[in-house]
């Protein structure tokens, strides 16, 4: 059963986002990224300028079959599209359609958006009403 994990309390999603690729990369893990396309956007020319030691090899998910084998992190609207099924880290409002095929599903949770910690609760509802055991962690303490 897929491992599902609440990370709240992001001050910023799509820069957590960034630093989540990097420390996965580093670690060997294979990621998935699914948001909206303008937020997909953004993060794709974050994750450019990162600074050179910081860099994160990645690509969208409608690149060509060997670049899709051979990035670690990948950015998709859809996760049902993902080459490897390793780890999910979903930026969207709804529960990504296919998440169950992962290993682990991390959902990143605003700080400050009342409409993003809203939808959040909603889907802890259905991975929970469904049985999966969900870890969470408050990124405010974590950084204290």
């Amino acid at each position: 059963m897929t491992e599902v994990a609440f990370h709240f309390n992001a001050p910023d999603k799509l820069a957590y986002a960034c630093r989540f690729a990097r420390k996965a990369q580093r670690s060997g893990v294979r990621v998935v990224i699914v948001a909206s396309a303008d937020a997909l956007a953004q993060i794709d020319g974050m994750l450019w300028r990162m600074q050179p030691q910081d860099f994160v090899a990645h690509c969208r998910a409608d690149a060509d079959e060997e670049l899709l084998q051979h990035s670690p992190v990948v950015l998709a609207a859809d996760a049902r599209e993902a080459p490897h099924q390793e780890l999910l880290l979903n930026l969207g409002d709804a529960v990504p359609e296919g998440f169950s095929s992962f290993e682990r599903l991390v959902e990143v949770v605003s700080a400050t958006d009342e409409s993003d910690r809203s939808e959040a609760r909603s889907r802890w509802r259905h991975y929970a009403s469904r049985g999966y055991q969900i870890t969470r962690h408050d990124l405010v303490l974590k950084a204290d």
